[in-house]
């Protein structure tokens, strides 16, 4: 592998691998499979584990984990109702995981053709079997493509006024928090992606992927390393929400549109969140799960 996260072909390497999980969370990860499995028994196509623990780079105390449950069906309540008893469950018990969320989609949703470079190509290149067939077998393999680029982030524009909304609404220090990771974090992928074809290569670290935005938009670098520590230990600050949402935010969705256009139109808009929902006639299609908010549950998240 390249060091710009790539295969020798150029296509970009899967990032996480179950052999890289630190000791510390061999033991969530192994409860995680046991009450998958017992839990949703034949619903489950296969699952995934994706961020900072499949990568290595998880702290104790201080990472979440991350999985995607792919179903042979369309998710349902009852199995929203189930992913939240997983993620309360886990979340109480192992000290060394702060906060869990679990992604619901469907099999087909990600293998659809609207899906093949958002939804498909988290599950390729972004996430790393736990159980079940691994769905990447089935995918395309992927480039670092302007058109990537517009499939993953390009809805940014459509983004912002929810976050003005949920910034309102947030009135307490936790609900300021959560928003001010889910932000950071976006935003800084958001700024990454739009530079990864002048780049190259691919990588989910939130540091490098500023410091790579900043070669290229030098008069921006301050603004994207704030949102990148933002990303990593989130703040209640007000002043970084409003440069975040209300100066970057706008600057990036109109530059980004500019250089790789807007993203495919989805079936909906009011989607559930956490949940891939197809169309009824249509390919359905989604937030990028590695963008998509934290979701609500467990224990309240300390800062990073």
């Amino acid at each position: 592998m390249s060091g710009k996260g790539l295969n020798d072909d150029g296509t970009i390497a899967r990032e996480g691998a179950l052999s890289r999980v630190p000791a510390a969370f061999a033991p969530v990860v192994a409860a995680s499979r046991t009450r998958i499995t017992e839990t949703f028994g034949t619903r489950l196509h296969s699952a995934y584990l994706y961020g900072s623990i499949p990568r290595g780079t998880a702290v104790p105390g201080v990472s979440d984990l991350d999985l995607l449950l792919a179903l042979h069906d369309e998710p349902t309540e009852t199995d929203r109702v189930d992913a939240r008893a997983i993620e309360t469950a886990l979340d109480r018990h192992f000290a060394q995981i702060d906060g869990v969320g679990i992604l619901l989609s469907d099999a087909r949703t990600l293998l659809s053709a609207l899906e093949r470079h958002d939804g498909g190509f988290f599950v390729a290149c972004l996430c790393t079997p736990l159980l079940g067939d691994d769905l990447a077998g089935q995918l395309p393999r992927y480039r670092p493509t302007s058109l990537l680029a517009r499939e993953t982030n390009g809805d940014l524009p459509l983004v912002l006024p929810r976050w003005r909304t949920r910034a309102v609404e947030a009135t307490t220090e936790a609900g300021r928090k959560a928003l001010s990771r889910v932000v950071g974090r976006r935003t800084v992928r958001t700024a990454f992606t739009l530079v990864m074809p002048r780049w190259g290569g691919w990588t989910s670290d939130l540091g490098e992927s500023a410091e790579l935005f900043g070669r290229y938009y030098p008069e921006r670098v301050e603004q994207i390393r704030v949102a990148a520590a933002t990303g990593r230990t989130p703040t209640a600050g007000p002043a970084v929400l409003s440069m975040l949402i209300d100066q970057l935010g706008p600057w990036l969705a109109a530059e980004y549109t500019a250089v790789h256009g807007e993203k495919a139109p989805r079936p909906w808009n009011t989607r559930r969140p956490r949940t891939l929902r197809p169309a009824p006639e249509a390919p359905p299609g989604r937030v990028p799960p590695y963008a998509v908010a934290r979701p609500s549950g467990g224990r309240p998240r300390r800062p990073g």
